[in-house]
Protein backbone atom coordinates (compact mmCIF):
# COMPACT_ATOMS: atom_id res chain seq x y z
CA UNK A 1 0.00 0.00 0.00
CA UNK A 2 1.13 3.54 -0.70
CA UNK A 3 1.88 6.03 2.06
CA UNK A 4 -1.27 8.10 1.45
CA UNK A 5 -3.34 4.96 1.98
CA UNK A 6 -1.81 4.51 5.42
CA UNK A 7 -2.71 8.14 6.17
CA UNK A 8 -6.30 7.42 5.15
CA UNK A 9 -6.42 4.38 7.42
CA UNK A 10 -4.91 6.38 10.28
CA UNK A 11 -7.44 9.17 9.81
CA UNK A 12 -10.31 6.67 9.85
CA UNK A 13 -9.03 5.20 13.11
CA UNK A 14 -8.45 8.62 14.69
CA UNK A 15 -11.83 9.99 13.61
CA UNK A 16 -13.70 6.99 15.04
CA UNK A 17 -11.74 7.29 18.29
CA UNK A 18 -12.42 11.01 18.74
CA UNK A 19 -16.11 10.82 17.80
CA UNK A 20 -16.75 7.91 20.17
CA UNK A 21 -14.70 9.46 22.97
CA UNK A 22 -16.63 12.75 22.75
CA UNK A 23 -20.03 11.12 22.22
CA UNK A 24 -19.89 8.63 25.10
CA UNK A 25 -20.58 11.16 27.93
CA UNK A 26 -23.52 12.50 25.91
CA UNK A 27 -24.87 9.00 25.38
CA UNK A 28 -24.44 8.32 29.11
CA UNK A 29 -26.64 11.32 29.95
CA UNK A 30 -29.21 10.19 27.39
CA UNK A 31 -29.24 6.65 28.83
CA UNK A 32 -29.89 8.00 32.33
CA UNK A 33 -32.70 10.16 30.99
CA UNK A 34 -34.52 7.32 29.18
CA UNK A 35 -33.97 4.79 31.95
CA UNK A 36 -31.49 2.54 30.14
CA UNK A 37 -29.88 1.41 33.37
CA UNK A 38 -28.34 -1.95 34.24
CA UNK A 39 -29.49 -2.89 37.73
CA UNK A 40 -27.57 -5.77 39.42
CA UNK A 41 -30.43 -8.15 40.17
CA UNK A 42 -28.95 -11.62 39.66
CA UNK A 43 -25.86 -13.67 40.54
CA UNK A 44 -24.27 -13.29 37.09
CA UNK A 45 -23.60 -9.60 37.61
CA UNK A 46 -20.53 -8.43 39.47
CA UNK A 47 -21.32 -4.72 39.76
CA UNK A 48 -23.08 -3.51 42.91
CA UNK A 49 -24.75 -0.30 41.72
CA UNK A 50 -26.89 0.68 38.71
CA UNK A 51 -24.82 1.56 35.62
CA UNK A 52 -26.11 3.28 32.45
CA UNK A 53 -25.93 1.24 29.26
CA UNK A 54 -26.52 2.24 25.60
CA UNK A 55 -22.80 3.00 25.23
CA UNK A 56 -22.97 1.13 21.93
CA UNK A 57 -24.62 4.19 20.43
CA UNK A 58 -21.36 6.12 20.81
CA UNK A 59 -19.43 3.23 19.25
CA UNK A 60 -21.92 3.18 16.37
CA UNK A 61 -21.61 6.93 15.78
CA UNK A 62 -17.82 6.81 15.71
CA UNK A 63 -17.75 3.73 13.49
CA UNK A 64 -20.43 4.86 11.02
CA UNK A 65 -19.20 8.42 10.53
CA UNK A 66 -15.62 7.23 10.05
CA UNK A 67 -16.63 4.66 7.42
CA UNK A 68 -18.79 7.20 5.57
CA UNK A 69 -16.02 9.80 5.61
CA UNK A 70 -13.09 7.61 4.62
CA UNK A 71 -14.46 4.35 3.22
CA UNK A 72 -15.75 3.25 -0.17
CA UNK A 73 -19.45 2.42 0.01
CA UNK A 74 -19.82 -0.40 -2.51
CA UNK A 75 -22.67 -2.94 -2.56
CA UNK A 76 -21.15 -5.17 0.12
CA UNK A 77 -20.48 -2.20 2.38
CA UNK A 78 -24.05 -0.99 1.90
CA UNK A 79 -25.32 -4.36 3.11
CA UNK A 80 -23.05 -4.31 6.16
CA UNK A 81 -24.04 -0.77 7.15
CA UNK A 82 -27.76 -1.45 6.65
CA UNK A 83 -27.45 -4.57 8.80
CA UNK A 84 -25.64 -2.48 11.43
CA UNK A 85 -28.56 -0.06 11.56
CA UNK A 86 -30.97 -2.98 12.10
CA UNK A 87 -29.01 -4.55 14.98
CA UNK A 88 -28.39 -1.15 16.59
CA UNK A 89 -32.10 -0.31 16.53
CA UNK A 90 -33.06 -3.58 18.21
CA UNK A 91 -30.16 -3.14 20.63
CA UNK A 92 -31.33 0.32 21.68
CA UNK A 93 -34.86 -0.93 22.24
CA UNK A 94 -33.58 -3.90 24.23
CA UNK A 95 -31.36 -1.70 26.40
CA UNK A 96 -34.37 0.44 27.33
CA UNK A 97 -37.12 -2.20 27.42
CA UNK A 98 -35.71 -5.77 27.47
CA UNK A 99 -36.89 -7.84 24.50
CA UNK A 100 -37.47 -11.62 24.37
CA UNK A 101 -34.45 -13.58 23.17
CA UNK A 102 -36.45 -14.96 20.23
CA UNK A 103 -37.20 -11.46 18.92
CA UNK A 104 -33.53 -10.51 19.00
CA UNK A 105 -32.59 -13.79 17.33
CA UNK A 106 -35.03 -13.21 14.47
CA UNK A 107 -33.77 -9.66 13.97
CA UNK A 108 -30.19 -10.96 13.83
CA UNK A 109 -31.18 -13.37 11.09
CA UNK A 110 -32.84 -10.52 9.17
CA UNK A 111 -29.69 -8.39 9.52
CA UNK A 112 -27.59 -11.33 8.32
CA UNK A 113 -29.85 -11.83 5.31
CA UNK A 114 -29.51 -8.15 4.42
CA UNK A 115 -25.72 -8.54 4.26
CA UNK A 116 -25.98 -11.80 2.32
CA UNK A 117 -28.37 -10.20 -0.19
CA UNK A 118 -25.73 -7.54 -0.82
CA UNK A 119 -23.04 -10.12 -1.59
CA UNK A 120 -21.52 -10.82 1.84
CA UNK A 121 -21.42 -14.58 1.31
CA UNK A 122 -19.08 -17.47 2.14
CA UNK A 123 -18.85 -19.40 -1.12
CA UNK A 124 -15.70 -21.46 -0.68
CA UNK A 125 -13.16 -22.47 1.98
CA UNK A 126 -10.05 -24.60 1.92
CA UNK A 127 -10.73 -28.25 2.66
CA UNK A 128 -10.20 -28.91 6.40
CA UNK A 129 -9.81 -32.61 5.56
CA UNK A 130 -6.19 -32.45 4.47
CA UNK A 131 -6.20 -35.95 3.01
CA UNK A 132 -9.30 -35.23 0.91
CA UNK A 133 -9.22 -35.34 -2.87
CA UNK A 134 -10.36 -31.73 -3.27
CA UNK A 135 -8.30 -28.71 -2.20
CA UNK A 136 -11.40 -26.56 -1.68
CA UNK A 137 -14.94 -26.95 -0.42
CA UNK A 138 -17.66 -25.08 -2.30
CA UNK A 139 -20.93 -24.56 -0.41
CA UNK A 140 -23.04 -24.03 -3.51
CA UNK A 141 -26.69 -23.58 -2.54
CA UNK A 142 -25.68 -23.87 1.11
CA UNK A 143 -23.70 -20.62 0.89
CA UNK A 144 -26.61 -18.54 2.16
CA UNK A 145 -27.48 -20.62 5.27
CA UNK A 146 -23.77 -21.08 6.09
CA UNK A 147 -23.17 -17.33 5.82
CA UNK A 148 -26.22 -16.50 7.95
CA UNK A 149 -25.16 -19.07 10.56
CA UNK A 150 -21.66 -17.57 10.74
CA UNK A 151 -22.93 -13.99 11.09
CA UNK A 152 -25.50 -14.85 13.76
CA UNK A 153 -23.01 -17.03 15.67
CA UNK A 154 -20.30 -14.36 15.84
CA UNK A 155 -22.85 -11.63 16.62
CA UNK A 156 -24.06 -13.61 19.62
CA UNK A 157 -20.60 -14.68 20.71
CA UNK A 158 -19.48 -11.09 21.30
CA UNK A 159 -22.72 -10.43 23.19
CA UNK A 160 -22.09 -13.46 25.41
CA UNK A 161 -18.59 -12.39 26.47
CA UNK A 162 -19.77 -8.91 27.45
CA UNK A 163 -19.57 -9.84 31.11
CA UNK A 164 -16.73 -7.78 32.60
CA UNK A 165 -15.72 -4.15 32.30
CA UNK A 166 -13.86 -3.53 29.06
CA UNK A 167 -13.89 -7.19 28.00
CA UNK A 168 -16.05 -7.10 24.85
CA UNK A 169 -14.72 -3.72 23.69
CA UNK A 170 -11.09 -4.74 24.21
CA UNK A 171 -11.38 -8.19 22.62
CA UNK A 172 -13.25 -6.66 19.66
CA UNK A 173 -10.55 -4.00 19.29
CA UNK A 174 -7.87 -6.73 19.18
CA UNK A 175 -9.85 -8.69 16.57
CA UNK A 176 -10.32 -5.50 14.56
CA UNK A 177 -6.61 -4.66 14.66
CA UNK A 178 -5.83 -8.22 13.58
CA UNK A 179 -8.09 -7.96 10.54
CA UNK A 180 -6.71 -4.49 9.87
CA UNK A 181 -3.15 -5.85 9.69
CA UNK A 182 -4.21 -8.73 7.43
CA UNK A 183 -6.10 -6.30 5.17
CA UNK A 184 -2.98 -4.15 4.86
CA UNK A 185 -0.91 -7.23 4.01
CA UNK A 186 -3.26 -8.13 1.13
CA UNK A 187 -3.85 -4.47 0.17
CA UNK A 188 -7.61 -4.55 0.78
CA UNK A 189 -8.31 -0.89 1.54
CA UNK A 190 -12.07 -1.28 1.95
CA UNK A 191 -11.82 -3.81 4.78
CA UNK A 192 -8.85 -1.94 6.27
CA UNK A 193 -10.93 1.24 6.60
CA UNK A 194 -13.83 -0.73 8.06
CA UNK A 195 -11.60 -2.35 10.69
CA UNK A 196 -9.76 0.88 11.46
CA UNK A 197 -13.11 2.56 12.14
CA UNK A 198 -14.27 -0.26 14.41
CA UNK A 199 -10.97 -0.46 16.29
CA UNK A 200 -10.89 3.30 16.79
CA UNK A 201 -14.44 3.36 18.12
CA UNK A 202 -13.71 0.51 20.55
CA UNK A 203 -10.57 2.21 21.87
CA UNK A 204 -12.46 5.50 22.21
CA UNK A 205 -15.07 3.76 24.35
CA UNK A 206 -12.66 1.89 26.62
CA UNK A 207 -11.71 4.85 28.89
CA UNK A 208 -15.34 4.94 30.07
CA UNK A 209 -15.86 1.17 30.09
CA UNK A 210 -12.74 -0.12 31.81
CA UNK A 211 -12.99 -1.15 35.45
CA UNK A 212 -14.70 0.49 37.28
CA UNK A 213 -17.00 1.20 34.34
CA UNK A 214 -18.96 4.43 34.06
CA UNK A 215 -21.14 3.08 31.24
CA UNK A 216 -21.84 -0.28 29.56
CA UNK A 217 -22.10 -0.77 25.80
CA UNK A 218 -25.32 -2.79 26.25
CA UNK A 219 -26.76 -5.00 23.56
CA UNK A 220 -26.52 -1.97 21.27
CA UNK A 221 -22.75 -2.22 21.29
CA UNK A 222 -22.27 -5.96 21.70
CA UNK A 223 -24.54 -6.86 18.78
CA UNK A 224 -22.96 -4.16 16.62
CA UNK A 225 -19.40 -5.32 17.31
CA UNK A 226 -20.24 -8.96 16.68
CA UNK A 227 -22.11 -8.17 13.48
CA UNK A 228 -19.34 -6.03 12.01
CA UNK A 229 -16.63 -8.55 12.90
CA UNK A 230 -18.68 -11.38 11.37
CA UNK A 231 -19.46 -9.63 8.10
CA UNK A 232 -15.98 -8.10 7.76
CA UNK A 233 -14.42 -11.53 8.21
CA UNK A 234 -16.47 -12.80 5.27
CA UNK A 235 -15.45 -10.06 2.83
CA UNK A 236 -11.91 -9.87 4.17
CA UNK A 237 -10.75 -13.23 5.54
CA UNK A 238 -12.88 -15.88 3.88
CA UNK A 239 -12.54 -14.18 0.51
CA UNK A 240 -8.75 -13.90 0.54
CA UNK A 241 -7.73 -16.73 2.82
CA UNK A 242 -10.07 -19.49 1.74
CA UNK A 243 -7.21 -20.47 -0.53
CA UNK A 244 -4.83 -20.72 2.46
CA UNK A 245 -6.79 -22.05 5.40
CA UNK A 246 -10.22 -21.89 6.95
CA UNK A 247 -8.49 -21.46 10.34
CA UNK A 248 -7.67 -17.75 9.96
CA UNK A 249 -11.23 -16.40 10.54
CA UNK A 250 -11.62 -18.78 13.49
CA UNK A 251 -8.44 -17.46 15.11
CA UNK A 252 -9.43 -13.81 14.67
CA UNK A 253 -12.69 -14.27 16.61
CA UNK A 254 -11.41 -17.29 18.53
CA UNK A 255 -12.06 -16.34 22.15
CA UNK A 256 -15.73 -15.26 21.86
CA UNK A 257 -16.52 -18.03 19.37
CA UNK A 258 -15.00 -20.88 21.38
CA UNK A 259 -16.50 -19.56 24.61
CA UNK A 260 -19.94 -19.54 22.98
CA UNK A 261 -19.52 -23.07 21.59
CA UNK A 262 -18.41 -24.30 25.01
CA UNK A 263 -21.31 -22.55 26.76
CA UNK A 264 -23.95 -24.00 24.42
CA UNK A 265 -22.42 -27.49 24.59
CA UNK A 266 -22.26 -27.37 28.38
CA UNK A 267 -25.89 -26.29 28.69
CA UNK A 268 -27.15 -28.93 26.27
CA UNK A 269 -25.20 -31.74 27.98
CA UNK A 270 -26.62 -30.70 31.37
CA UNK A 271 -30.18 -30.59 30.03
CA UNK A 272 -30.50 -26.80 30.17
CA UNK A 273 -31.86 -24.36 27.64
CA UNK A 274 -28.81 -23.38 25.51
CA UNK A 275 -30.19 -19.83 25.21
CA UNK A 276 -30.58 -19.40 28.97
CA UNK A 277 -27.76 -17.30 30.49
CA UNK A 278 -25.65 -18.70 33.30
CA UNK A 279 -22.44 -18.07 35.19
CA UNK A 280 -20.20 -20.53 33.40
CA UNK A 281 -18.43 -18.43 30.80
CA UNK A 282 -14.65 -18.19 30.53
CA UNK A 283 -14.50 -14.83 32.31
CA UNK A 284 -16.77 -16.09 35.12
CA UNK A 285 -14.47 -19.06 35.64
CA UNK A 286 -11.45 -16.78 35.92
CA UNK A 287 -13.23 -14.71 38.57
CA UNK A 288 -14.22 -17.87 40.45
CA UNK A 289 -10.58 -19.01 40.33
CA UNK A 290 -9.66 -15.93 42.35
CA UNK A 291 -8.55 -13.46 39.70
CA UNK A 292 -9.71 -9.87 39.96
CA UNK A 293 -11.75 -8.31 37.17
CA UNK A 294 -8.74 -6.46 35.79
CA UNK A 295 -6.62 -9.61 35.81
CA UNK A 296 -9.34 -11.68 34.14
CA UNK A 297 -9.76 -9.07 31.41
CA UNK A 298 -5.98 -8.88 30.93
CA UNK A 299 -5.83 -12.65 30.48
CA UNK A 300 -8.62 -12.51 27.90
CA UNK A 301 -6.79 -9.70 26.07
CA UNK A 302 -3.58 -11.73 26.03
CA UNK A 303 -5.30 -14.83 24.68
CA UNK A 304 -7.08 -12.80 21.98
CA UNK A 305 -3.81 -11.09 21.10
CA UNK A 306 -1.93 -14.37 20.74
CA UNK A 307 -4.71 -15.85 18.59
CA UNK A 308 -4.68 -12.70 16.47
CA UNK A 309 -0.90 -12.85 16.06
CA UNK A 310 -1.21 -16.47 15.03
CA UNK A 311 -3.73 -15.50 12.35
CA UNK A 312 -1.40 -12.82 11.03
CA UNK A 313 1.56 -15.24 11.06
CA UNK A 314 -0.38 -17.68 8.88
CA UNK A 315 -0.87 -14.95 6.29
CA UNK A 316 2.76 -13.78 6.24
CA UNK A 317 6.23 -15.21 5.78
CA UNK A 318 9.91 -14.42 6.02
CA UNK A 319 11.04 -11.50 8.19
CA UNK A 320 7.52 -10.41 9.05
CA UNK A 321 6.76 -13.84 10.51
CA UNK A 322 9.90 -13.65 12.69
CA UNK A 323 8.95 -10.19 13.96
CA UNK A 324 5.43 -11.33 14.83
CA UNK A 325 6.80 -14.41 16.60
CA UNK A 326 9.07 -12.23 18.75
CA UNK A 327 6.13 -9.94 19.54
CA UNK A 328 4.06 -12.96 20.63
CA UNK A 329 6.87 -14.14 22.92
CA UNK A 330 7.11 -10.64 24.39
CA UNK A 331 3.36 -10.50 25.07
CA UNK A 332 3.43 -13.96 26.65
CA UNK A 333 6.32 -12.86 28.86
CA UNK A 334 4.43 -9.76 30.02
CA UNK A 335 1.42 -11.92 30.83
CA UNK A 336 3.56 -14.28 32.87
CA UNK A 337 5.08 -11.41 34.87
CA UNK A 338 1.64 -9.92 35.44
CA UNK A 339 0.24 -13.18 36.78
CA UNK A 340 3.25 -13.84 39.00
CA UNK A 341 3.12 -10.36 40.54
CA UNK A 342 -0.63 -10.08 40.97
CA UNK A 343 -2.24 -13.48 40.93
CA UNK A 344 -5.23 -14.73 42.88
CA UNK A 345 -3.36 -14.52 46.19
CA UNK A 346 -3.54 -10.74 46.07
CA UNK A 347 -7.24 -10.57 45.33
CA UNK A 348 -8.27 -10.40 48.99
CA UNK A 349 -6.01 -7.41 49.60
CA UNK A 350 -7.30 -5.65 46.51
CA UNK A 351 -10.90 -6.19 47.57
CA UNK A 352 -10.16 -4.77 51.04
CA UNK A 353 -8.67 -1.66 49.49
CA UNK A 354 -11.53 -1.18 47.03
CA UNK A 355 -14.60 -2.02 49.07
CA UNK A 356 -16.28 1.17 47.99
CA UNK A 357 -15.29 0.83 44.34
CA UNK A 358 -18.07 -0.89 42.37
CA UNK A 359 -17.10 -4.06 40.57
CA UNK A 360 -19.01 -3.91 37.36
CA UNK A 361 -20.06 -6.39 34.74
CA UNK A 362 -21.26 -5.74 31.26
CA UNK A 363 -24.66 -6.83 30.14
CA UNK A 364 -24.13 -9.76 27.80
CA UNK A 365 -26.86 -12.39 27.50
CA UNK A 366 -29.49 -9.82 28.31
Amino acid sequence: MEFDVFIQIGLALAAAFLICYVATPLVKSFAERVGAIDVPNDARRVHTRPIPRLGGLAIFLGFLLSVVLFGTIDREMQGILLGCVVVVIVGVIDDIVPLPALVKFVVQIIAALIAVYHGVVINIISNPIFWGSSEYLSFGILSVPVSVLWIVAITNSVNLIDGLDGLAAGVSAISSFTMLVISIVVADLSVAILMAALAGACVGFLPYNRNPAKIFMGDTGALLLGYVLATASIIGLFKFYAIITFVVPLLVVGLPLFDTIFAFTRRILTGKNPMRPDRGHFHHRLIDMGFSQKQAVAIAYAISGILGLSAVVITTNGEMRAIIFLAAVFVAGLLGVFLLKGGPAKKAKEEDKTKDVPKDEGDGER
